[in-house]
């Protein structure tokens, strides 16, 4: 039985950004362990002070190339809020679909070419270009689909230009929003071939469980993403709105990360696609809920590396609701009419579901529409301090599995968050020498 192990690794690997791990166990005593955020901040909440509000979302978009739609939005149902601004139904489902296209371009990409290589044991996705080829054909396929959604909806795969304040500057045509429906229904199939294949391999997905929060936006009308006020485990179905997020994430610094931690009930809490699960699951569309009884989701888990298995629910469910939602858009008169937009002096706060969990933006704007304050709340920033103490559970329970495996095993955990850790870093140190 193994009582040693000393782990550094500088930096993991499969995941965006630099993230560090250090174990330091002699003689059955953990003297560390740590996971540690490194990266500088990068301000973009000061980036946006003095700019005017039909700029803000350009800017914040680019916070992250994975989840730029959802900056997007999260962004300008901020600035919405600040100054009383409303958006019609046609601007709300266009919204909602281009953020599922988002969903499932991000979940196919993690699951299948930064998860999956764990499950079977290879360094990258290279390798099963050789051993399962099919399935990283379908993959290319269905991630192509979602690349294809969001430039039909959105006007470009990342960093949406058609989705204005108010409105959107354009509407796809009806021939293409069914062009986009027929391809949908069809990857069904493909999306049922892939959850196989993730059930083939999911008996390597390792059996650790540590009970936490788990916070999420709801609504009493569907799986929530786009809308909501807040909700967790630990509520017994309470909701909190929007605007009272900061009682809710309670910020904090810890010395290894310049990304900030969060908490609210427990000592910490979990964000992302097991946490909306968690709090929404007898909400999935039919197919998504089989999916997920099919990968051994019968309810809230308290298993970190389900929230990939999650990922693969939520894919289905993305294209279930974006199959009903053209439909809805297909009886609709899709006559493109600018709004006229009002500005007034305000502060607002929203929040959206983004694939790494709930992202919160919050402004405040002068009468002239110019932002004299920002914050953003990224969701990676919410899971740090999940991941350090998973991390502090795990490495006692997998010591007696030698360094080798015990390393591997926290490596692939950190994974299983699907963090954006540039996205994350926020605070900075600074000590000034006379």
């Amino acid at each position: 039985m193994s009582t040693k192990a000393k782990i550094d690794v500088h930096h993991v690997t499969r995941v965006e950004g630099h993230g560090n791990i250090v174990v330091d166990v002699d003689q059955g005593k953990i003297n560390k362990i740590e996971w540690q955020v490194p990266e500088a901040p990068r301000f973009f909440e000061a980036m946006v002070v003095g700019r005017p509000y039909d700029e803000i979302a350009t800017i914040t978009s680019r916070i992250c190339g994975i989840c730029s739609i959802g900056h997007t939005f999260a962004s300008l149902k901020a600035t919405e809020a600040a100054m009383g601004i409303e958006i019609d139904e046609i601007t709300f489902k266009l919204r909602e679909l281009l953020l599922h296209g988002e969903t499932l371009q991000s979940h196919i990409l993690h699951v299948c070419y930064l998860a999956v290589p764990d499950l079977v044991r290879v360094s990258s996705v290279v390798p099963l270009v050789e051993t399962h080829r099919d399935v990283v054909l379908l993959v290319t396929k269905l991630h192509r689909l979602a690349n294809e959604l969001c430039n039909v909806i959105g006007g470009r795969t990342t960093h949406p230009i058609r989705a204005r304040i108010g409105q959107f500057s354009m509407y796809p045509t009806k021939k293409e929003l069914q062009e986009l429906k027929n391809r949908l229904t069809d990857s069904v199939a493909d999306l049922k071939t892939l959850a196989g294949f993730v059930k083939s391999i999911a008996g390597a997905i390792p059996d650790f469980t540590r009970e936490t929060e788990y916070l999420a936006m709801t609504n009493k009308k569907d799986y929530a993403f786009y809308d909501g006020p807040l909700t967790t485990t630990d509520i017994g179905g309470k909701t909190i709105p929007v605007s009272e997020y900061k009682s809710v994430v309670n910020e904090f610094v810890v010395p290894q990360s310049t990304a900030k931690y969060g908490k609210f009930n427990r000592e910490s809490f979990m964000v992302g696609a097991i946490a909306r699960y968690n709090n929404n699951y007898k909400q999935l569309t039919a197919l998504s809920a089989e999916v997920g009884q099919m990968l051994g989701l019968n309810g809230v888990s308290h298993n970190p590396f389900h929230n990939n298995i999650a990922q693969v629910v939520e894919s289905v469910f993305a294209v279930e609701r974006s199959i009903e939602i053209i439909d809805w858009l297909l009886d609709q008169d899709l006559v493109y009419r600018k709004k006229e937009i009002k500005v007034k002096a305000g502060n607002g706060a929203s929040a959206v579901e983004v694939p790494r969990g709930i992202l919160f933006h919050e402004y405040t704007y002068d009468d002239k529409g110019i932002c004299q304050a920002a914050n953003c709340v990224i969701p990676t920033n919410l899971n740090h301090n999940n991941i350090q103490k998973d991390m502090e559970a795990l490495v006692p329970q997998f010591l007696d599995k030698g360094e080798k495996e015990l390393q591997f095993l926290l490596e692939m955990l950190v994974r299983a968050y699907d963090p954006c850790i540039s996205c994350s870093t926020h605070y900075l140190d600074v000590t000034f020498k006379k």
